[in-house]
Protein backbone atom coordinates (compact mmCIF):
# COMPACT_ATOMS: atom_id res chain seq x y z
CA UNK A 1 0.00 0.00 0.00
CA UNK A 2 1.77 3.50 -0.92
CA UNK A 3 2.74 5.15 1.88
CA UNK A 4 0.33 8.43 1.23
CA UNK A 5 -3.03 5.91 1.33
CA UNK A 6 -5.71 7.03 3.82
CA UNK A 7 -5.19 6.02 7.52
CA UNK A 8 -7.45 3.64 9.12
CA UNK A 9 -10.84 5.47 10.16
CA UNK A 10 -10.91 7.73 6.75
CA UNK A 11 -14.59 8.81 5.28
CA UNK A 12 -15.12 10.06 2.23
CA UNK A 13 -18.26 10.86 0.62
CA UNK A 14 -19.82 7.59 -2.25
CA UNK A 15 -20.18 9.07 -5.55
CA UNK A 16 -21.92 7.99 -8.38
CA UNK A 17 -18.90 6.98 -10.44
CA UNK A 18 -15.97 5.54 -7.69
CA UNK A 19 -16.05 2.32 -6.77
CA UNK A 20 -18.25 2.21 -3.79
CA UNK A 21 -20.74 4.27 -5.54
CA UNK A 22 -20.66 1.48 -8.52
CA UNK A 23 -21.03 -1.27 -6.10
CA UNK A 24 -23.70 -0.01 -4.18
CA UNK A 25 -25.77 0.81 -7.37
CA UNK A 26 -25.27 -2.14 -9.13
CA UNK A 27 -25.23 -4.56 -5.75
CA UNK A 28 -22.32 -6.75 -7.62
CA UNK A 29 -18.22 -7.24 -7.68
CA UNK A 30 -17.10 -4.16 -9.58
CA UNK A 31 -13.26 -4.03 -11.08
CA UNK A 32 -11.61 -0.81 -11.96
CA UNK A 33 -8.58 -1.65 -14.31
CA UNK A 34 -7.86 2.10 -15.04
CA UNK A 35 -9.19 5.38 -13.67
CA UNK A 36 -7.26 6.73 -16.85
CA UNK A 37 -10.90 6.58 -18.20
CA UNK A 38 -13.23 7.75 -15.59
CA UNK A 39 -14.09 11.90 -14.82
CA UNK A 40 -11.22 13.70 -13.69
CA UNK A 41 -12.11 14.06 -10.06
CA UNK A 42 -12.02 10.37 -9.99
CA UNK A 43 -8.44 10.48 -12.06
CA UNK A 44 -6.65 13.00 -9.69
CA UNK A 45 -8.21 11.17 -6.47
CA UNK A 46 -6.10 7.75 -7.72
CA UNK A 47 -3.19 9.90 -9.15
CA UNK A 48 -3.31 11.51 -5.57
CA UNK A 49 -3.37 8.54 -3.67
CA UNK A 50 -1.46 6.13 -5.83
CA UNK A 51 -4.04 3.80 -7.00
CA UNK A 52 -4.17 2.22 -10.68
CA UNK A 53 -6.61 -0.43 -9.88
CA UNK A 54 -9.18 -1.20 -7.90
CA UNK A 55 -11.88 -3.70 -7.50
CA UNK A 56 -15.33 -4.22 -4.49
CA UNK A 57 -17.96 -6.44 -3.83
CA UNK A 58 -21.10 -5.61 -1.30
CA UNK A 59 -21.70 -7.62 1.87
CA UNK A 60 -24.99 -8.83 2.01
CA UNK A 61 -26.53 -10.00 5.40
CA UNK A 62 -29.77 -12.49 4.85
CA UNK A 63 -30.34 -10.57 1.47
CA UNK A 64 -30.04 -6.68 2.51
CA UNK A 65 -26.92 -4.35 2.34
CA UNK A 66 -24.25 -4.24 4.96
CA UNK A 67 -21.76 -3.21 3.80
CA UNK A 68 -18.97 -3.60 1.04
CA UNK A 69 -15.31 -4.40 0.56
CA UNK A 70 -12.84 -2.46 -1.65
CA UNK A 71 -9.48 -3.94 -2.95
CA UNK A 72 -7.16 -1.04 -4.70
CA UNK A 73 -3.44 -1.78 -6.35
CA UNK A 74 -1.07 1.01 -6.29
CA UNK A 75 0.35 2.53 -10.05
CA UNK A 76 3.41 0.32 -9.72
CA UNK A 77 1.54 -3.15 -9.12
CA UNK A 78 0.46 -5.76 -11.38
CA UNK A 79 -3.01 -5.25 -12.33
CA UNK A 80 -6.15 -7.19 -10.34
CA UNK A 81 -6.69 -10.50 -12.29
CA UNK A 82 -10.00 -10.92 -14.04
CA UNK A 83 -10.87 -13.16 -10.77
CA UNK A 84 -10.59 -10.65 -8.42
CA UNK A 85 -14.04 -9.79 -8.32
CA UNK A 86 -15.08 -13.53 -7.50
CA UNK A 87 -12.14 -13.85 -5.09
CA UNK A 88 -13.42 -11.14 -2.80
CA UNK A 89 -17.03 -12.14 -3.95
CA UNK A 90 -16.36 -15.38 -1.86
CA UNK A 91 -14.01 -13.64 0.86
CA UNK A 92 -17.60 -11.42 1.61
CA UNK A 93 -19.76 -13.87 1.88
CA UNK A 94 -17.60 -15.38 4.72
CA UNK A 95 -17.32 -11.49 6.05
CA UNK A 96 -21.28 -11.77 5.77
CA UNK A 97 -21.92 -15.09 7.83
CA UNK A 98 -19.50 -13.93 10.34
CA UNK A 99 -21.94 -10.65 10.76
CA UNK A 100 -25.38 -12.65 10.48
CA UNK A 101 -23.98 -15.09 13.12
CA UNK A 102 -22.91 -12.50 15.42
CA UNK A 103 -26.35 -10.24 15.26
CA UNK A 104 -28.34 -13.74 16.12
CA UNK A 105 -25.95 -14.32 18.91
CA UNK A 106 -26.87 -10.34 20.02
CA UNK A 107 -30.52 -10.94 19.49
CA UNK A 108 -30.33 -14.36 21.25
CA UNK A 109 -28.59 -12.70 24.04
CA UNK A 110 -30.92 -9.29 24.30
CA UNK A 111 -34.12 -11.89 23.58
CA UNK A 112 -32.86 -13.96 26.40
CA UNK A 113 -32.42 -10.65 28.79
CA UNK A 114 -35.99 -9.71 28.11
CA UNK A 115 -36.97 -13.18 28.74
CA UNK A 116 -35.32 -13.12 32.45
CA UNK A 117 -36.04 -9.56 33.16
CA UNK A 118 -39.94 -10.58 32.44
CA UNK A 119 -38.81 -13.87 34.92
CA UNK A 120 -37.99 -11.61 37.94
CA UNK A 121 -40.54 -8.89 37.47
CA UNK A 122 -43.27 -11.80 37.39
CA UNK A 123 -41.35 -12.91 40.65
CA UNK A 124 -40.97 -9.34 42.16
CA UNK A 125 -45.14 -9.01 41.82
CA UNK A 126 -45.80 -12.78 42.86
CA UNK A 127 -43.28 -11.70 46.33
CA UNK A 128 -45.17 -8.64 47.17
CA UNK A 129 -48.85 -10.10 46.75
CA UNK A 130 -48.01 -12.90 48.58
CA UNK A 131 -46.26 -10.80 51.52
CA UNK A 132 -48.54 -7.73 51.43
CA UNK A 133 -51.91 -10.27 50.88
CA UNK A 134 -52.13 -13.73 52.02
CA UNK A 135 -49.09 -13.60 54.58
CA UNK A 136 -50.40 -10.42 56.22
CA UNK A 137 -54.38 -12.32 56.36
CA UNK A 138 -52.98 -14.92 57.54
CA UNK A 139 -50.80 -13.48 60.36
CA UNK A 140 -54.47 -11.62 61.72
CA UNK A 141 -56.41 -14.74 61.24
CA UNK A 142 -53.38 -15.90 63.54
CA UNK A 143 -53.90 -12.94 65.96
CA UNK A 144 -57.86 -13.25 66.21
CA UNK A 145 -57.67 -16.88 67.26
CA UNK A 146 -55.15 -16.38 69.58
CA UNK A 147 -57.48 -13.22 71.20
CA UNK A 148 -60.23 -15.72 70.71
CA UNK A 149 -58.24 -18.26 73.08
CA UNK A 150 -57.91 -16.13 75.79
CA UNK A 151 -61.30 -15.43 76.14
CA UNK A 152 -62.10 -19.10 76.08
CA UNK A 153 -64.12 -20.03 79.53
CA UNK A 154 -62.10 -22.34 82.52
CA UNK A 155 -62.88 -25.66 81.40
CA UNK A 156 -62.84 -25.64 77.90
CA UNK A 157 -59.90 -28.02 77.42
CA UNK A 158 -60.55 -29.70 74.13
CA UNK A 159 -61.95 -26.41 72.78
CA UNK A 160 -58.75 -24.88 73.74
CA UNK A 161 -56.45 -27.55 72.54
CA UNK A 162 -58.04 -27.33 69.27
CA UNK A 163 -57.21 -24.11 69.04
CA UNK A 164 -54.11 -24.51 69.54
CA UNK A 165 -53.58 -26.89 67.06
CA UNK A 166 -55.26 -24.71 64.77
CA UNK A 167 -52.72 -21.42 65.84
CA UNK A 168 -49.79 -23.87 65.42
CA UNK A 169 -51.14 -24.65 62.06
CA UNK A 170 -51.54 -21.08 61.15
CA UNK A 171 -47.94 -20.06 62.16
CA UNK A 172 -46.12 -23.10 60.45
CA UNK A 173 -48.42 -22.28 56.84
CA UNK A 174 -46.87 -18.27 57.82
CA UNK A 175 -43.13 -19.59 57.83
CA UNK A 176 -43.90 -21.85 55.20
CA UNK A 177 -45.07 -18.71 53.02
CA UNK A 178 -42.22 -16.60 54.21
CA UNK A 179 -39.63 -19.13 52.90
CA UNK A 180 -42.23 -19.09 49.30
CA UNK A 181 -41.34 -15.60 49.35
CA UNK A 182 -38.01 -15.83 49.99
CA UNK A 183 -36.96 -18.32 46.83
CA UNK A 184 -39.73 -16.10 44.55
CA UNK A 185 -37.40 -12.92 44.96
CA UNK A 186 -35.64 -12.28 48.31
CA UNK A 187 -37.11 -8.47 49.71
CA UNK A 188 -33.28 -8.35 51.58
CA UNK A 189 -31.72 -8.37 48.08
CA UNK A 190 -33.61 -5.54 47.00
CA UNK A 191 -33.75 -3.70 50.31
CA UNK A 192 -30.34 -4.08 50.97
CA UNK A 193 -28.13 -5.69 48.53
CA UNK A 194 -25.81 -8.75 47.41
CA UNK A 195 -24.06 -8.80 50.22
CA UNK A 196 -27.14 -8.98 53.11
CA UNK A 197 -29.12 -11.32 51.23
CA UNK A 198 -26.46 -13.89 50.21
CA UNK A 199 -25.79 -13.99 54.51
CA UNK A 200 -29.32 -14.45 54.97
CA UNK A 201 -29.29 -17.18 52.35
CA UNK A 202 -26.10 -18.91 54.22
CA UNK A 203 -27.76 -18.41 57.79
CA UNK A 204 -30.55 -20.76 56.10
CA UNK A 205 -28.34 -23.17 54.35
CA UNK A 206 -28.38 -26.97 55.59
CA UNK A 207 -24.61 -27.09 54.65
CA UNK A 208 -21.72 -25.58 56.37
CA UNK A 209 -21.18 -22.38 54.06
CA UNK A 210 -17.79 -20.33 54.17
CA UNK A 211 -18.49 -16.99 52.59
CA UNK A 212 -16.20 -14.52 52.06
CA UNK A 213 -17.74 -11.32 50.27
CA UNK A 214 -15.96 -7.91 48.81
CA UNK A 215 -18.81 -5.57 48.09
CA UNK A 216 -18.91 -2.96 50.25
CA UNK A 217 -21.48 -1.36 47.94
CA UNK A 218 -24.76 -1.69 45.81
CA UNK A 219 -24.22 -2.94 42.10
CA UNK A 220 -26.47 -3.25 39.50
CA UNK A 221 -30.13 -4.86 40.02
CA UNK A 222 -29.48 -7.49 37.32
CA UNK A 223 -25.73 -8.54 38.31
CA UNK A 224 -27.32 -8.54 42.40
CA UNK A 225 -29.72 -10.89 40.84
CA UNK A 226 -27.72 -12.93 38.79
CA UNK A 227 -25.34 -13.36 41.24
CA UNK A 228 -27.46 -14.18 44.30
CA UNK A 229 -29.58 -17.24 42.02
CA UNK A 230 -25.54 -18.55 41.10
CA UNK A 231 -25.26 -18.82 45.14
CA UNK A 232 -28.79 -20.32 45.63
CA UNK A 233 -28.74 -23.10 43.18
CA UNK A 234 -25.21 -23.72 44.16
CA UNK A 235 -25.85 -24.60 47.55
CA UNK A 236 -29.00 -26.23 46.73
CA UNK A 237 -26.77 -28.57 44.69
CA UNK A 238 -24.28 -29.13 46.74
CA UNK A 239 -27.12 -30.20 49.25
CA UNK A 240 -29.02 -32.25 46.98
CA UNK A 241 -26.66 -34.39 44.68
CA UNK A 242 -23.26 -33.14 45.76
CA UNK A 243 -23.24 -34.72 49.20
CA UNK A 244 -20.43 -32.29 50.03
CA UNK A 245 -19.68 -31.33 53.34
CA UNK A 246 -18.46 -27.65 53.32
CA UNK A 247 -18.90 -25.18 50.36
CA UNK A 248 -16.74 -22.24 50.13
CA UNK A 249 -18.46 -18.47 48.36
CA UNK A 250 -16.09 -15.85 47.20
CA UNK A 251 -17.40 -12.90 45.91
CA UNK A 252 -15.37 -9.86 44.71
CA UNK A 253 -15.28 -6.89 41.98
CA UNK A 254 -12.36 -7.09 39.86
CA UNK A 255 -12.26 -4.28 37.55
CA UNK A 256 -15.51 -3.91 35.46
CA UNK A 257 -16.85 -7.24 36.28
CA UNK A 258 -18.04 -9.23 39.74
CA UNK A 259 -16.45 -12.12 40.13
CA UNK A 260 -18.47 -15.21 42.03
CA UNK A 261 -16.53 -18.69 43.37
CA UNK A 262 -18.73 -20.86 44.86
CA UNK A 263 -16.43 -24.48 45.48
CA UNK A 264 -17.71 -27.61 47.03
CA UNK A 265 -15.76 -30.85 48.08
CA UNK A 266 -18.87 -33.05 46.68
CA UNK A 267 -19.13 -36.24 44.77
CA UNK A 268 -18.49 -34.05 41.72
CA UNK A 269 -19.81 -35.04 37.80
CA UNK A 270 -22.44 -32.35 37.77
CA UNK A 271 -23.77 -32.12 34.07
CA UNK A 272 -25.37 -29.06 32.66
CA UNK A 273 -26.89 -31.01 30.01
CA UNK A 274 -28.92 -32.96 32.55
CA UNK A 275 -30.19 -29.76 34.08
CA UNK A 276 -30.18 -29.69 38.01
CA UNK A 277 -30.60 -26.63 37.01
CA UNK A 278 -27.59 -25.24 35.66
CA UNK A 279 -28.83 -24.64 32.47
CA UNK A 280 -30.80 -21.92 33.64
CA UNK A 281 -28.07 -20.20 35.58
CA UNK A 282 -26.04 -20.11 32.71
CA UNK A 283 -28.64 -18.60 30.70
CA UNK A 284 -29.12 -16.03 33.46
CA UNK A 285 -25.80 -14.79 33.73
CA UNK A 286 -25.81 -14.60 29.86
CA UNK A 287 -28.48 -12.41 30.26
CA UNK A 288 -26.86 -10.06 32.79
CA UNK A 289 -24.05 -9.96 30.93
CA UNK A 290 -21.34 -12.16 31.94
CA UNK A 291 -20.27 -15.87 31.86
CA UNK A 292 -20.62 -19.30 33.74
CA UNK A 293 -17.93 -21.68 33.79
CA UNK A 294 -18.19 -24.81 35.49
CA UNK A 295 -16.06 -27.84 36.39
CA UNK A 296 -17.23 -30.91 38.51
CA UNK A 297 -14.98 -33.50 37.64
CA UNK A 298 -15.93 -36.93 39.05
CA UNK A 299 -14.83 -37.18 42.64
CA UNK A 300 -13.19 -33.87 43.33
CA UNK A 301 -16.31 -31.27 43.84
CA UNK A 302 -17.93 -28.90 41.91
CA UNK A 303 -16.43 -25.24 40.83
CA UNK A 304 -18.73 -22.71 39.89
CA UNK A 305 -17.13 -18.91 38.17
CA UNK A 306 -19.25 -16.53 37.56
CA UNK A 307 -17.89 -13.31 36.05
CA UNK A 308 -20.74 -10.65 35.30
CA UNK A 309 -19.86 -7.11 33.87
CA UNK A 310 -20.56 -4.39 36.12
CA UNK A 311 -21.63 -1.86 33.22
CA UNK A 312 -23.19 -2.65 29.82
CA UNK A 313 -20.85 -2.58 27.09
CA UNK A 314 -18.07 -3.81 29.39
CA UNK A 315 -16.33 -7.18 28.55
CA UNK A 316 -16.49 -9.85 31.07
Amino acid sequence: MPEHMPPVGWRWPVSEYCLGGLVQRTGKPVRVSSYEGLRPVERAWARRLGIGSSAGSPVMVEGRPWGMILAYLGCEARAHGDDTGQRLLAFTELVAMAVANTESRTQLVASRARVVAAADESRRRIERDLHDGTQQRLISLALQLQAAQRRLPAGQHDVAAQWSRTSQGLTDAIQELREITRGLHPAVLEKHGLAPALRELVMRASLPVRLDVQVSSRLPEKVEVAAYYVVSEALTNAAKHARASVINVKVSVAGEALRLVVTDDGAGGADPSQGSGLVGLRDRVEAAGGRLEIASPPGQGTSLVAVIALRPNCSA
